[in-house]
This record gives structure tokens, sequence and C-alpha cells, in this order.
């Protein structure tokens, strides 16, 4: 009998794995008008949602503050993150300029009460 295909890729990943490539990451943290609506927080990550449909964006993952150990370093005051990795800066430019993105942005800005963003270029 034999095994691989997608039965091996369903396996446990470790910290040795490589780590999807791009030499963009684009990661942004939202803090809602109303913090602790869940309404508000769905409807948000609704909208993150629909930025998958924009083909240059290589990797999207949405999430909300980990319950780790509460330590001095680390932020879990915002209520929503995404993180996206783009192959370039031009990739990036065109998620920024996108159609679905600018509707995103009308859409949901009447959500948040700030945003944060950290683009780093991968060495």
């Amino acid at each position: 009998m034999a095994i691989g295909g997608a039965g091996a890729a369903l396996g446990p990943t470790t910290a040795s794995a490589a780590p999807p490539t791009a030499a963009l990451v684009h990661h942004v943290f939202f803090w809602l008008k109303n913090p602790g609506a869940a309404a508000d927080r769905a409807q948000l990550i609704a909208g993150l949602e629909t930025l998958r449909a924009i083909p240059v964006i290589r990797t999207l993952l949405i999430g909300t503050p980990a319950p780790t150990e509460n330590r001095d370093v680390v932020d879990a005051s915002y209520d929503v993150s995404e993180l996206m990795y783009f192959d370039n800066a031009a990739d990036q430019k065109t998620y920024q300029d996108h159609e679905i993105h600018q509707a995103f942005v009308k859409n949901c800005s009447h959500l948040w009460q700030r945003v944060v963003v950290y683009d780093m270029q991968t060495v």
C-alpha cells in the first residue's frame, strides 16, 4: 500500500519547515470602534475574506489575538489582523489600487477606529 500524495501534506509541521517565500510581507492590525462587538468583528473578517480574490496576493492569513502568555512585549490590544505575502512591491501596489481592496476600505472603514500597517521586505 502506497502512502503519500495529499495525505503526506496533511501531517504536522515543525519550526524547521520552510515558510512561504515572499519578497514583501504586509501585516495590518485593526482596532474596532466597538471593541468586543462580535457582529462588527465578523463583518470586518468577512470583508477581509473578499481580498482573497485579488490575484497578486500569494498568501492571506486573517486572525484575532492569540491566547498566549501575557508578557510586556506582547501587544494583544488589536481586534483583527491580516497578514499578506506578495512577490514584490509592485504586486503590493497593485493590491492597494485593486478595486476589491478599494471596495473593502469603502465598505468596512466605518468599523475601525485605528489601523496600523507593517510592511516588511524579506532578507
